[in-house]
């Protein structure tokens, strides 16, 4: 069972200096993050930063500073004054770029000079770097650190991408050492190596050319040894980041909506990142029903009122009401609407009734379960980010 936390969000927040959201796809992880950022902005201040690594760009939108790239862009205090907010910290936003991120990681990590130069111009340096296997999740992991290191940052929110490839994440820097490790390096790179190999391997490399183009393995071949002569830079910063995962002032927000799928991959994230020996800070249930549908108070109210809009009168009086108020309603379009109203009631406290219960489990894995309910429509700006802070904050 989880341990309890008595503190809440803005504890834990100001308590940690880097915080990774975590969860499925859909459930509002990226307006969550922002909204995370914004709550240490306005309410504890310092220098606060959003990093999204999650394609999906609507983090700029909601924030209001345009598109996003590696570099930080400040929320501005003009666009905190039109929603009448005086933050006490900074606000800054900024998206992952795989290009720049691969071509900072190369001048960073290589040996010197020439070998920097021979990467970076290498025929298919951007299209094996663009495609290479996890290369995104690395970055998200490199660029974490260094931000980290750099601290010029009091709180980093890092968006991750949804909930598995989030594991993706959490691997990439074991999986950057397997990889200078891995039998494909060392076939790739083995003609170097090798007087033999080279001229057993000639004939194939010939025909592979004529089939692939020019140089194409050669080309690989050529890359990957440049590659290889950073292994000593690049598994030292993975082992770097692998501690900073697991440093006491990193934390997880696993983010979830109570319907049954992503309640199971909250569960199921939660449990890894115990088992990893990472700190879960929270668990956010969005888009929650209000529990209060599940009394039986309401569900007597709900078969009360069906049976009045049997009646006729309840209908024709609540008409009457609203006419009242503003332009004439048809009292039978107002009985319809009441029947269906009651007729659905139940279905409703279904849906929440089973809410209810996923939440429990959640309960027991997290150390701090925050509901945030459904809104009345999208977060798409900066007026909407500050509603959900508010939620978020009001959790006990």
């Amino acid at each position: 069972m989880a341990r309890r936390r008595t503190t809440g969000l803005d504890a834990l927040l100001a308590s940690k200096e880097m915080v990774l959201v975590t969860g499925s796809g859909g459930v509002g992880k990226t307006t969550v993050a922002a909204a995370l950022g914004l709550t240490a902005a306005v309410h504890q201040g310092g220098k606060i930063l959003v990093l999204t690594v999650d394609p999906a760009r609507r983090l700029a939108d909601a924030l209001g500073v345009g598109a996003l790239g590696n570099t930080a862009t400040k929320v501005s205090p003009e666009a905190f004054a039109a929603v009448g907010v005086k933050p006490r910290g900074e606000l800054w936003a900024a998206m992952l770029d795989t290009k720049a991120g691969w071509d900072e990681l190369i001048r960073r990590h290589a040996p010197d000079a020439p070998t920097r130069d021979a990467v970076l111009s290498n025929p298919l340096y951007q299209n094996i770097t663009s495609r290479f296997v996890h290369s995104h999740d690395y970055l998200a992991m490199e660029q974490l650190h260094e931000l980290h290191a750099s601290g010029e940052y009091d709180l980093v929110v890092v968006d991750t991408p949804p909930s598995r490839s989030a594991l993706d994440v959490l691997d990439a820097p074991s999986r950057m050492v397997d990889f200078f490790g891995s039998r494909l390096l060392r076939w790739l790179t083995v003609p170097y190596r090798s007087r033999l190999f080279t001229m057993a391997s000639k004939p194939f490399y010939q025909v592979a050319d004529r089939v692939l183009g020019s140089r194409f393995l050669q080309d690989i071949a050529d890359f990957f040894v440049l590659f290889q002569a950073m292994e000593k830079g690049f598994v030292a910063r993975a082992r770097q980041v692998e501690a900073l995962l697991g440093d006491p002032r990193t934390t997880f927000v696993v983010i979830t909506t109570l319907e049954t799928a992503p309640a199971h991959e909250a569960m199921f994230l939660a449990r890894e990142l115990a088992a990893r020996g990472h700190d879960l800070g929270a668990v956010v249930a969005n888009r929650v029903l209000p529990q209060d549908i599940t009394r039986r108070e309401a569900s007597t109210s709900a078969t009360r009122l069906a049976a009045a809009v049997e009646q006729d009168e309840l209908g024709a009086a609540v008409a009457a009401e609203l006419s009242a108020t503003g332009e004439s309603v048809d009292a039978p379009a107002v009985t319809s609407v009441l029947a269906e109203v009651a007729a659905s009631f139940h279905d409703v406290a279904l849906v929440a009734t089973r809410e209810a219960e996923r939440r429990a489990e959640l309960t027991e894995l997290a150390p701090m379960l925050i509901d945030v309910p459904s809104l009345d429509s999208d977060v798409h700006d900066l007026s909407g980010l500050l509603t959900l802070v508010g939620h978020l904050r009001a959790a006990p």
